[in-house]
């Protein structure tokens, strides 16, 4: 069968597409219970990948932002394309010393404790187990794999902030407690329904700047927006030959 991966990406990975050499490109629209989704399909190697951008906006130029975003329309249509494996790719704030802006790695859990309940079953309740977040599978493929940039350091757990606003360096620190080493505001929501739909899930995060207060050169550094996505923007191509060695995984299974 044709290997099917699915990726949600968001801030700064808008021109995905352009590092990829695909033999065709197709935009299509998905149909859901909670609204339509634009998806765009690109054939590589014999190989399908289903891209969502998970800020889409029907208005031409704006983008959705973190708290408004329609996850349970996002993962219902990506679940819908019936793809081996879901790739979700976020923009991190980043608490780690080893971990500096411009580093790419793999989350292996989340730090959800705050966003509000989100779920496909709200009439009839469903309890799913999230002991094991991400595919220990993919995950440990991705971290073998020979990609330029790619932290090897395990372990990272990404902390959720509901957005759209920055956190604060007290909230940093109080996340930092807890065990994050980055910081992220849509993974924890994505990752539940994900979770409930069983796809096996794999969450790469791109470091794009110091969270609130981390800066090893300027404690108080501001965090400016345009800098993050032109960060992330930087990203790009090791998260393109991320997806790719993924791509090259499922085709050997």
């Amino acid at each position: 069968m044709t290997p099917r991966i699915g990726v949600i990406a968001g801030t700064g990975m808008e021109s995905l597409p352009n590092h990829i050499k695909f033999d065709k490109l197709l935009d299509l629209r998905s149909d859901t219970p909670w609204g339509s989704v634009p998806v765009r399909t690109i054939d590589v190697n014999e190989s399908i990948i289903f891209l969502i951008d998970r800020h889409h906006n029907n208005t031409t130029g704006n983008r959705t932002p973190p708290h408004m975003i329609n996850h349970r329309a996002n993962v219902y249509a990506m679940h819908s394309m019936n793809v081996d494996v879901i790739v979700s790719v976020n923009s991190v704030g980043t608490m780690s010393a080893d971990f500096p802006p411009g580093s790419v790695g793999v989350v292996e859990d989340v730090l959800d404790l705050f966003s509000p309940p989100i779920t496909f079953f709200d009439q009839n309740a469903v309890h799913t187990d999230r002991t094991l977040l991400f595919s220990s599978i993919y995950r440990e493929r991705l971290l073998n794999s020979d990609i330029a940039n790619l932290s090897i350091k395990k372990g990272i757990v990404s902390a959720q902030s509901s957005g759209p606003q920055f956190e604060t360096p007290a909230e940093i620190n109080a996340l930092m407690t807890m065990g994050a080493h980055v910081v992220g505001m849509t993974l924890g929501p994505e990752s539940r329904l994900v979770s409930e739909k069983g796809t096996p899930h794999l969450a790469i995060c791109c470091a794009s700047n110091w969270a609130a207060g981390q800066d090893p050169s300027d404690s108080r550094a501001m965090i400016d927006h345009q800098h993050v996505e032109s960060q992330a923007d930087s990203s790009i191509p090791v998260v393109a030959r991320s997806i790719m060695a993924i791509v090259e995984f499922v085709k050997s299974k």
